[in-house]
């Protein structure tokens, strides 16, 4: 599809469902996990911490996952352009559901509504107990390491916590992604944006859409395993295409 027709298309979509991946938020500060810069690239001990058996059988790992939390650079990031955009797609009544492979919790701090945003990996903003479930705000756990706890238990029960996010070797939850899949299923176009689509099932979501009539839009630096079924493949920087895809889609709207 070519840029005029995409132009001419956008206007015309009522409902969106946008799937956004590590790219949206590598412009707020926050590196990606595979890439040159990425935070296992650079580091090949942080993909231990993020699976699931080796955090529970090894305090070492647990404390050295603990000490990187503290200075998580999700904590400190603030949303860029790409995630205002989608916030003002919702605000147009236009956004469908925004799943987000992505546990920065930028989408929410830009001003999207809890309610829309489907957090498929969960979120480094919560601590959470792998024994009883409690979920604790991360800031007051992280207070515990700063003052000496080098892997504090959970308050309640006394059970091993680790940030409320999906580890390797753990399940998706089941409730968030049918939500997904429900999103996927039931919108005019799915956008992907900064995603290799190279992880399932989430990737999978593109083909879910299509298969229901959707029409496939992705914005990625790099080639995706879902370009050939995309109506539209965007190559350019995610701060600049989105927000200029959201100024076509919302046009006259305003």
């Amino acid at each position: 599809m070519s840029a005029t027709t995409l132009a001419g298309l956008l206007p015309e979509v009522e409902t969106f469902t946008v799937l956004t991946g590590a790219g949206i938020s590598t412009d707020s500060g926050i590196p990606d996990f595979r890439g040159p810069q990425g935070v296992w690239t650079k580091d090949p001990a942080a993909e231990a911490r993020a699976t699931i058996g080796s955090y529970l059988a090894d305090p070492d790992v647990r404390r050295r996952a603990w000490q990187s939390r503290l200075d998580h650079a999700a904590l400190a990031a603030e949303p860029n352009a790409g995630h205002a955009a989608l916030v003002e797609l919702e605000r147009a009544g236009r956004l469908r559901a925004l799943i987000t492979q992505n546990v920065d919790g930028l989408h929410q701090r830009a001003g999207s509504g809890a309610g829309l945003v489907i957090e498929v990996h969960g979120t480094v903003r919560e601590a959470e107990c792998l024994a009883c479930g409690l979920r604790t705000p991360m800031a007051e756990v992280l207070a515990r390491v700063e003052a000496g706890e080098q892997d504090p238990p959970c308050a309640a029960c006394g059970g091993i916590q680790k940030s409320a996010t999906i580890s390797f070797g753990q399940a998706l939850k089941e409730d968030v992604l049918d939500a997904a899949l429900r999103a996927a299923r039931s919108c005019e176009l799915f956008l992907a944006v900064g995603t290799s689509l190279g992880v399932q099932p989430v990737a999978g979501l593109c083909l879910d859409a299509v298969e229901a009539g959707a029409r496939l839009v992705i914005i990625n630096a790099e080639p995706t395993p879902y370009d050939g079924l995309a109506d539209a493949v965007l190559r350019e920087p995610i701060g600049t295409a989105l927000p200029r895809l959201v100024d076509l889609a919302l046009g006259s709207r305003r």
